[in-house]
């Protein structure tokens, strides 16, 4: 279905992503403990925010107007095992306290606030999603992207058939037009699949909020390198918010840290903070006239109107990797190594026809 006309071009605003650094919940068995975790890390983060906003309006006058927090901020990463455990302990329900808090907090900044949790859903009640979320300034949450590609976590994916009976084809791939553009999510390793990306961009996207927790690096990683080919190729501004670090795991701390970036539509970077620790330096100009300029002009360079897609249609309808529905028929069995085993077979298969 094409997409509607975008809303009127914005004016030039500010983005922001917050490196901050992780404190995970998985050390804490107690649910109660670990509710109270999260309210603390909703508070943490948002005196970042609201001091790095200050900052920007201080500095150079611009309003930070868009906030990108980095993947699982709230939580950290999942513990293995049943999926049914850490549901009940720390994913988050759609309409819960901490989405109540969020939108607190976007109302307090004046922000929209773009972030990443766990959450629960009705529909699946021994699983839970990885989402990545957008929340507007009036508090209530206009996107909700779940990861489709994940190892080690749940995903519409893994349970496909079902999924779309319930939220439709446009479920899989939201994008909210907004006041500052047309936004969508990608979430974490999934910027290394482009068509994620791209599948967002048919649907008109022009920003891409993306929560990420990757290991820092001084070198260009395969993440950082994608970041800016997913901006280029789609025309389309990336925000990649990074954790600082990771704090209550065996993991060194700050194995997780810089890579925190805005990309612009032509696939440079505009505004990086280093590794190490808490910043706000990524943040940068955001400019939607600009880009939808961009894309309505002709020529070789403009990759995205030129994308000859029915081409692709027919080897991806007939081509079977990675199939759909793994958990589809063991949801009240399912745990972390299901999905493992699950990668062992697909590998197996592939071998076997000589294409990997």
């Amino acid at each position: 279905m094409p997409a509607p006309s975008p809303t009127p071009s914005p004016p030039r605003y500010h983005a922001l992503a917050l490196q901050v650094t992780t404190e995970s919940v998985s050390g804490l068995g107690d649910a109660a403990a670990v509710r109270a975790a999260i309210s603390r890390n909703i508070e943490r983060v948002g005196r970042a925010a609201a001091g790095s906003i200050a900052f920007v309006r201080q500095y150079d006058g611009g309003t930070v107007r868009l906030v990108v927090l980095p993947e699982y901020s709230l939580t950290g990463a999942p513990t293995p095992g049943p999926f049914r455990n850490w549901r009940a302990l720390a994913a988050l329900a759609p309409d819960g306290p901490e989405y109540s808090a969020l939108g607190e907090l976007a109302a307090r900044l004046g922000t929209w606030l773009a972030g990443n949790a766990y959450e629960a859903d009705p529909h699946f009640p021994e699983l839970y999603f990885q989402a990545s979320f957008i929340v507007a300034p009036a508090g209530s949450v206009v996107l909700r992207y779940r990861r489709l590609i994940s190892l080690y976590s749940p995903s519409p994916y893994d349970v496909l058939d079902r999924y779309l009976d319930i939220y439709g084809a446009e479920g899989l791939f939201p994008v909210a037009d907004t006041e500052l553009g047309r936004l969508a999510a990608v979430a974490s390793e999934e910027i290394l699949y482009p068509e994620i990306a791209r599948c967002h961009a048919m649907r008109g996207a022009e920003l891409f909020v993306h929560s990420t927790s990757e290991m820092g690096s001084p070198r260009a990683t395969a993440k950082d390198i994608a970041k800016r080919a997913r901006a280029a190729e789609n025309l389309a501004y990336l925000v990649s918010a990074n954790a600082a670090g990771v704090r209550g795991t065996a993991v060194p701390a700050q194995s997780s840290t810089g890579m925190s970036k805005i990309v612009d539509y032509e696939g440079r970077v505009i505004a990086e903070a280093a590794a190490g620790g808490d910043s706000m330096v990524a943040n940068a100009t955001i400019d939607i006239g600009a880009l939808r300029q961009r894309r309505r002009q002709a020529g070789l360079s403009n990759v995205l109107v030129r994308q000859p897609f029915q081409a692709y249609a027919a080897s991806y309808a007939t081509t079977r990797f990675h199939a759909p529905g793994q958990l589809a028929e063991s949801d009240a069995v399912a745990a972390t190594e299901t999905l493992r085993a699950t990668q062992g077979a697909v590998i197996e298969a592939l071998a076997r026809r000589g294409l990997v």
